[in-house]
């Protein structure tokens, strides 16, 4: 849908990694090796996407970090077509609305730090309809052409595992 919009295969996807998950930074070389492109092609798009103010820069010694602009006014708008290109949109309104008491829900994995890998990561915590989710699941699968992978946690367990689960990089879809 976006490379309709975007025509440089690189500026899509720095936008989807860092707009996706707007706490994710990255720098010029993680980007180069990541997408198997020059540094070159790559700093000509961050140049190009900081100077429009879409992203800010940041120092950690010599390495410059890139991160979303979450103060920009076009912010809501590219974080929500990211997740619509995803398909992440989807998955949160056809499956955890409909699941049961459900406290927090993550996005763990690739997705979460902006990379479609065609599986989508779900930690889904709080009491589940089971029979529910495994139909559902498969509705979404079907609807945005990925796979999904879900792991539903009671609050005890997520507490013991949240550390080992690395909460802390994931992308929170439901809950506080």
């Amino acid at each position: 849908m976006l490379d309709s919009i975007i025509t440089s295969k690189t500026r899509l996807r720095i936008i989807l990694k860092l707009f996706l998950n707007p706490e994710t930074t990255t720098y010029l070389r993680s980007l180069a090796e990541e997408f198997a492109e020059s540094t070159n092609g790559i700093r000509i798009e961050l140049n190009r996407l900081t100077d429009a103010n879409l992203l800010t820069t940041s120092a950690n010694g010599r390495t410059k970090l890139y991160r979303a602009n979450k103060e920009h006014p076009l912010f809501p708008e590219l974080h929500s077509l990211t997740k619509k290109n995803l398909g992440i949109d989807r998955l949160i309104d056809n499956i955890l609305a409909k699941l049961g008491s459900i406290d927090l829900a993550f996005i763990t994995g690739d997705y979460a730090h902006g990379i479609d890998s065609g599986l989508i990561d779900l930690i889904i915590v709080g009491k589940v309809k089971r029979n529910v989710l495994h139909v559902l699941v498969e509705k979404a699968e079907t609807l945005i052409n990925r796979k999904i992978r879900p792991l539903v946690l009671s609050q005890d367990e997520f507490n013991k595992l949240k550390d080992t689960l690395k909460v802390k990089d994931a992308f929170l879809v439901w809950g506080k």
